[in-house]
């Protein structure tokens, strides 16, 4: 899946060399490998602004506050944004993990050693079992378990009982992971994507049809330049359910369109290193979707857009003789304590088609979200991983560069918005920067032509394959058991191709 992950560094192996400035500089060799996800109508004039009725801090039925909601995670990019829910009758407290790339609610049900406590259904007297099985598989990661329905409440949330769809996770692999604090998972994509089928109603829908707030949910992630080892209290962001909170965004939102209702898949039409322009086809970034997913750690780029990253920062970057080692993933790159790498390295902008189809908007991150520390070593080095990754299913837009921004999931007009985030800045300098309006000059009118389809469009096509498939073999095994007419010769004369074939 794209869920999130500690790393566990089993040598000290460096490798020095030096930068245009003389800053020390060592590799530390380690099993991080970031391929793995814990393994995202027209612009007025000049902005685009959130609309009056989604600005305000609580809704006039009192259904929402959304003061109250600001600062209801807790969390980091390393090891999950996630907030407190309280499930069943009695109450039971757990943490569920926040991600727009999915849409099963889903809890721990049964013991593991990665995590403290578990959802008992036996002690709920408001659960109901649907007696369905259920199973989902991410990029890293996969669970088994039963689907049923209880009530939830959040306390920082919605006010009022909610009830809703849960799968309850009885068997599991690679998904809970050493380091994390929470015992769930809470997707918040569309109804396409949920497992078994699309029939099971998501929990945002269930929240929206049961309580009236408006589909629209926000989301600032608070974890930039907080080391995914470190032991302090966790950064944590908010999570608001029925709007847009402006105390937690600077400037204007900037929206593009949602292009298909699964995940939040968005276009993106250009990239740049610096000011330089990577000059790819915009299908290869499309290819095969590109999303908005809080679930991914990294930010995930198609394999020859990947190369092409990289091969920029290294002209751009003002290190000399840097190892392959630290963009693969395979070394961390070391500095020495006080020694600051983010500015030997460029800036990376994505351009985002707007609602306006003619323009388009640019969102660009630091160095400081995607070169991301990890690690001390001995109190005298500082530890950086590279926050991109290769991907083989699409780019996405993951933690690395959702944590510069307040990211406003608009599903009543089918748009996503990103504003610059209040808590990605360090002594009032912002980590992440939004401009726009573009035009989108030289660039298709249509981006994502050509790419695989979606996911359940494929299932439709296997599943009629596979249909085709039975009647023949039916076909094949009524023929092969009715008599066979032939000439005293022995010649077949049975006039289907298929029996005939198949007999030779």
């Amino acid at each position: 899946m794209r869920l999130y992950y500690g790393l566990l560094l089993l040598s000290l192996s460096f490798w020095t060399s030096h930068s245009v400035f003389q800053i020390p500089l060592k590799i530390f060799a380690g099993n991080f490998d970031p391929s793995v996800q814990l393994d995202l109508r027209p612009l007025r004039q000049n902005e685009e602004a959130v609309e009056s009725g989604l600005s305000l801090a609580s809704d006039p039925a009192g259904i929402v506050n959304f003061l109250d909601m600001i600062n209801n995670l807790k969390g980091d990019s390393g090891r999950g944004y996630y907030m407190e829910m309280v499930i069943g009758t009695p109450e039971q407290t757990l943490n569920i993990l926040v991600d727009t790339g999915s849409s099963n609610f889903a809890v721990a049900a049964a013991a593991h050693p990665y995590i403290t406590h578990y959802y008992n259904r036996a002690l709920s007297s408001t659960y109901q079992s649907t007696g369905r099985a259920v199973a989902v598989k991410y990029t890293q990661g996969e669970w088994e378990g039963e689907l049923g329905t209880d009530r939830i409440t959040i306390p920082k949330g919605p006010s009022g009982n909610i009830t809703i769809n849960i799968a309850a996770i009885l068997t599991s692999e690679g998904f809970f992971l050493p380091g994390i604090n929470w015992q769930g998972i809470l997707g918040l994509a569309y109804p396409l994507l949920v497992r078994p089928d699309p029939s099971v109603e998501p929990f945002f829908n269930s929240v929206v049809r049961q309580t009236g707030i408006p589909d629209v949910f926000s989301l600032q992630m608070c974890g930039a330049g907080v080391s995914a080892s470190t032991t302090a209290d966790p950064a944590g962001g908010s999570l608001i359910m029925g709007g847009v909170e402006p105390t937690l965004y600077r400037g204007s939102v900037w929206y593009t369109p949602i292009l298909e209702e699964w995940y939040y898949q968005v276009e993106v039409l250009k990239l740049e290193v610096g000011d330089q322009n990577l000059n790819l086809d915009c299908k290869e970034y499309n290819s095969d979707k590109a999303i908005v997913d809080s679930g991914t750690t990294l930010l995930r780029l198609p394999g020859n857009v990947f190369s092409a990253v990289v091969e920029a920062i290294l002209q751009t970057s003002l290190i000399e003789d840097f190892s392959a080692g630290f963009f693969d993933g395979t070394k961390l790159a070391c500095w020495m304590r006080g020694e600051s790498p983010w500015r030997l390295f460029p800036k990376l902008s994505i351009y985002l088609r707007a609602t306006n189809t003619s323009q388009s908007f640019r969102i660009t991150i630091h160095p400081q979200l995607y070169v991301q520390p990890v690690t001390d070593i001995d109190g005298t080095l500082d530890c950086f991983r590279f926050g991109v990754s290769p991907s083989a299913n699409g780019l996405v837009i993951g933690a690395t560069v959702m944590e510069g921004f307040y990211v406003i999931f608009d599903r009543a007009q089918k748009r996503v918005g990103f504003a610059v985030s209040t808590c990605a800045e360090n002594g009032g300098v912002p980590f992440a920067e939004i401009a726009g309006p573009f035009l989108a000059e030289g660039v298709a009118s249509d981006c994502t032509s050509g790419v695989s389809l979606r996911e359940p469009m494929m299932w439709v096509f296997a599943y009629a394959l596979m249909g085709i498939c039975a009647v023949v073999l039916i076909v094949l095994l009524i023929l092969l058991i009715l008599p066979c007419r032939c000439h005293r010769d022995g010649e077949i004369t049975d006039e289907s191709s298929l029996v005939r074939h198949r007999i030779k």
